[in-house]
């Protein structure tokens, strides 16, 4: 951490912070700051946090970040203990404490971030206190005419789901969390109370999405005109919104808050049960796993066996990227420095990839999961779309960019459920280009606790390439033919890995329900688990509890299974659908995603030509 010192209770008071009454901690006294002050305080750029209700001024400590920027700032505003306490170690959350600048009284609203689009009041701006929506339920919501109580402020349409669901009709069974041909055991450990049962009878997907949809186009009939490409989408974006809101616990403040007090009871179970003590016996298997299949990878290269040797060495990076996914969550020895520099050696040195872009690009996956504006890990336009809001050229907070819908992205996304699995095969490229952008352009913390990281990575990336670019690519395979196909089949034996890394987060949600939602009921909604037999979890790495781990991200992947049980429970305690499926039924649900998101470009395409012809016909006619 930086050597900053602990703010001084003049500075607390120079910013304005100092309110009537004090609040004495064993510490020191902090000062209780009111609601209208903090928002006073982001509006002039401060990076205001809340944890543990305390409020942390964090300004000072976001370029030291080891996680980066944009992390802290989707937890502007808001309450961001569980965030916090989830993807930060005791030793990192006790050294926070230097940024406390005051305490807040009660229950803490969360604000909308403002690189979320969140609106802040500068001070002396009189006016009430707004509630805090989405940007995109704001928009959508104003538009509206099926249902006047969605125009209304959004907790008060969450507090009148139950109501509303009842009016509403129900979809088709949700290839997602329903389906008769699958037994209920194999896929949806849900909520068991009669609320729950009619919940899950509704659907999230694209498919009924489109079902409703096509429906009420087709019943409109030819009178009422051609129908507007972007209104369609929006009706979209209403429904999905709304399936979201009937499926899941309401977001009224004494529900939410019964989801926050067991989801942290049930991590103090977890930490009792020993779960979040390292298998260091299963590293020593894995260890010994990993040394055999390299040694199988140079055996057959002395041999002049390309192909197995590819493959042997495809296999050791494929095995090898679960272990550096748990240092980088220090989830090994739970020592920063220690597992950062096992996750180096591994990723860089091993690998070729950089574990600080991993860690800046997976830390704001873990906060802000399947957000199409926000979320790294699911932006990969012009190859795959998995909303239908990608093809409004959103803009990504991520990369500072717009993701243009062009003339590319429109002909992949078309055949996007076609060539997901030739993509995959490929996917490892695009992780040495944003590794190198990373390291080169910057993106690495230069002062703090984790300044040497990146010098400590460009050496990996140095000897990776050299031992893997030249000792192997060029010394030690004869014919340019023979590095091709070498090249070839070594990166697509990882194609796997990024299937598991997808299919946990492709078929499940990606609504924007705002800012109110707890963090383990978003984790619960936007991830799936997989199901497979023990023997099994070789080959999966831990990714196949991603829905577990999104929830408690510092758990050892091999004590994973053993928490699995204690998650279900939780889930059906607090009414939150916990969906697993099997592996070919989870790849089952992905392309059936694609191919609606697909259908819904078509469908966008011909509403936009009919609209195009229309009015070339209406010009004639003059």
């Amino acid at each position: 951490m930086a050597s900053e010192p602990p703010p001084s209770r003049a500075a607390a008071e120079d910013t304005g912070t100092a309110q009537q009454s004090t609040v004495k901690t064993t510490e020191r006294t902090y000062p209780i700051i009111s609601r209208r002050e903090i928002e006073a305080l982001v509006s002039e750029g401060r990076y205001i946090i809340i944890v543990d209700q305390y409020v942390l001024k964090v300004d000072p400590w976001v370029k030291y970040h080891p996680g980066g920027d944009k992390a802290i700032k989707h937890m502007i505003g808001r309450d961001a203990t569980d965030e916090v306490n989830g993807l930060h170690s005791p030793e990192a959350r006790a050294q926070m404490n230097r940024y406390r600048v005051g305490r807040i009284q009660g229950r803490w609203k969360n604000f909308l971030p403002p690189i979320q689009g969140g609106k802040f009041r500068p001070r002396g701006e009189g006016g009430e206190e707004w509630e805090e929506e989405s940007p995109e339920i704001r928009a959508r919501a104003a538009n509206y005419d099926e249902d006047t109580s969605f125009g209304s402020s959004f907790a008060s349409q969450a507090a009148s789901t139950a109501s509303e669901s009842s009016r509403s009709p129900s979809p088709a069974p949700s290839p997602v969390f329903d389906g008769e041909a699958a037994p209920e055991s194999n896929h949806l450990r849900a909520r068991t109370n009669a609320r729950s049962k009619s919940a899950i009878s509704r659907s999230d997907s694209f498919t009924s999405i489109s079902s409703v949809e096509d429906e009420k186009t087709s019943s409109q009939g030819a009178d009422d005109g051609p129908r507007d490409g972007m209104a369609h989408l929006d009706a979209l974006t209403r429904q999905e919104i709304r399936l979201d809101l009937d499926k899941y616990p309401p977001l009224d403040e004494e529900t939410q808050d019964t989801v926050i007090r067991k989801y942290r009871e049930l991590n103090e179970r977890i930490k009792a049960e020993g779960l979040y003590d390292c298998n260091y016996v299963a590293y020593a298997i894995e260890g010994f796993r990993y040394t055999l299949l390299f040694c199988g990878c140079l055996l057959f290269l002395r041999w002049g066996w390309y192909v197995p040797s590819a493959f042997c060495l495809g296999s050791v990076w494929h095995q090898l990227v679960f272990t550096a996914h748990d240092a980088g969550h220090m989830g090994i020895t739970h020592h920063f420095h220690v597992d950062t520099v096992i996750g180096i050696i591994i990723a860089d040195f091993i690998g070729g990839l950089s574990l600080g872009w991993w860690k800046r690009n997976h830390n704001v996956h873990h906060i802000i999961t399947n957000s199409p504006e926000h979320d790294p890990d699911i932006e990969h336009l012009p190859f795959f779309a998995i909303s239908h809001r990608f093809f409004t050229n959103l803009r990504s907070t991520y990369y500072d960019r717009v993701l243009e819908y062009d003339i590319f992205a429109k002909f992949f996304v078309s055949l996007q459920h076609y060539l997901y699995y030739i993509v995959m095969m490929f996917a490892r490229l695009n992780l040495y280009r944003l590794s190198w952008e990373y390291l080169l352009k910057g993106q690495a913390p230069k002062h703090g606790p984790a300044w040497w990281h990146r010098h400590l990575e460009l050496a990996g990336q140095v000897f990776f390439w050299y031992w893997f670019g030249y000792g192997i690519m060029y010394k030690a395979i004869d014919g340019n033919w023979n590095r091709f196909v070498f090249f070839m089949i070594s990166h697509a034996v990882t194609s796997p890995l990024h299937v598991q890394i997808t299919l946990s987060h492709f078929a499940m949600s990606t609504s924007d329900l705002g800012p109110h939602e707890s963090f383990p009921q978003r984790m619960l909604r936007t991830t799936m688990d997989v199901d497979c037999p023990e023997w099994l979890d070789f080959f999966h790495g831990g990714l196949q509890f991603q829905a577990i781990h999104h929830l408690y991200p510092r758990i050892p992947r091999h004590n994973l299974r053993k928490t699995q049980r204690l998650v279900q429970e939780f889930c059906n305690d607090v009414g939150i659908p916990y969906a697993l499926y099997g592996f070919v039924e989870g790849n089952k649900h992905v392309i059936g995603r694609l191919a609606d998101v697909a259908r819904q470009a078509a469908i966008l395409k011909k509403c936009q030509q009919t609209i195009v012809d229309g009015s070339i016909g209406h010009s004639h006619a003059h």
